[in-house]
């Protein structure tokens, strides 16, 4: 990762650029006053952003928007090794680095929180981010999904604080160098690239492993599917079921979300952040974007919302969430499966 010193690169060059993790990288870049250029398949919300702020995206993957002018390229692990323009990259000699390199390159030089786990990190996150950021630690932060209150899946802190989210597909997380860990839960996914939960489990050993005697891997230590992957750890284990929930006021409903915010709080305090001021700013917390999102209403005064719930276990809170919320009323779901392997794999559960 030596490649990554950001006094000395100019120009960099994305490929996958309007996915949620590059982008956020992209951003960083742009606000360090990099020229930026990336490419992706299509326009989206997140590439109209980008373009606003400075960056060139084409939309296709070709040799020739690779420039021999480039410092940096790069890609997102989705994208194939025969990608023509990765190929065209490799062929010139640049320096290229995936989106979890660039990542833990960034966790090399600062004091990291990774939020890993199957369900909930991309909340847990936002709410450990928007409790740091209500008490003024200033973090950088890069986050799987959309700040509501921020507008942005990237904050560019000026702190030694470094919070993520930390993707356990193809073991990305292994990038990561954290001095606090937290595993909101863990369950079968990805099985396009894990073998089954023990080999999801491993990967998450591994990252346990990573923490440093003085740090800290908060998790649920009892659940069946989490022990496991503690025996390894050198860190001390704090038990975020065990920090209390009274007093929590959430806009964002269901038993998942207190859970979430029970592992965000348990943080917090470890960074010396007083139990009103969690309380605090986890009442001002407005979400993040596609997570049980209010998007307004029918002509008939239903409720729409909008969730990324794409997981048995994900959609089975969301369905338990809406319930809640709806009474005796009529809930109405139109799912859009994501990713044909996830609903092979797991059909009968999607069932």
């Amino acid at each position: 990762m030596s490649q990554f010193n950001l006094d000395k690169i100019k120009k960099v060059h994305f490929i996958g650029i309007g996915g949620i993790g590059v982008s956020a990288i992209a951003k960083m870049m742009l606000l360090a006053g990099k020229e930026v250029s990336g490419s992706d398949q299509s326009e989206s919300a997140i590439t109209s952003e980008l373009i606003k702020t400075g960056a060139q995206i084409f939309f296709n993957h070709n040799a020739s928007n690779i420039s021999t002018e480039t410092d940096l390229v790069v890609y997102t692990i989705a994208v194939p090794l025969s990608n023509p323009e990765l190929a065209k990259a490799k062929e010139l000699g640049l320096d290229v680095m995936s989106y979890p390199e660039v990542i833990g390159a960034i966790s090399e030089q600062k004091k990291t929180i990774a939020i890993a786990g199957t369900h909930g990190k991309t909340t847990t996150t936002a709410m450990l981010a928007e409790i740091v950021l209500k008490v003024g630690l200033d973090p950088t932060v890069v986050v799987g999904s959309i700040l509501k209150n921020h507008q942005s899946n990237f904050i560019a802190g000026q702190g030694d604080l470094f919070i993520v989210e930390a993707c356990e597909y193809r073991r990305s997380f292994l990038n990561l160098i954290p001095e606090i860990l937290i595993i909101t839960n863990i369950d079968l996914d990805h099985l396009d690239y894990y073998q089954d939960l023990a080999d999801i489990q491993k990967a998450f050993s591994d990252l346990v492993a990573k923490v440093p005697a003085h740090g800290f891997i908060i998790c649920q230590a009892n659940d069946e599917k989490v022990r496991p992957v503690l025996k390894r750890a050198q860190a001390k284990i704090v038990d975020y079921s065990q920090f209390s929930s009274e007093g929590f006021i959430l806009k964002t409903p269901g038993k998942h979300n207190i859970a979430n915010a029970q592992a965000a709080a348990a943080a917090a305090q470890l960074l010396n952040i007083k139990k009103e001021a969690i309380l605090t700013a986890l009442s001002h917390f407005a979400g993040t974007w596609r997570r049980f999102e209010y998007k307004g209403q029918t002509q008939n005064r239903a409720l729409v919302y909008d969730d990324y719930a794409h997981h048995p276990t994900e959609i089975r809170a969301t369905l338990q969430t809406a319930r809640q919320l709806a009474g005796t009323k009529k809930v109405f779901v139109v799912f859009q499966p994501h990713l044909y392997s996830r609903t092979k794999l797991l059909l009968a559960d999607f069932a």
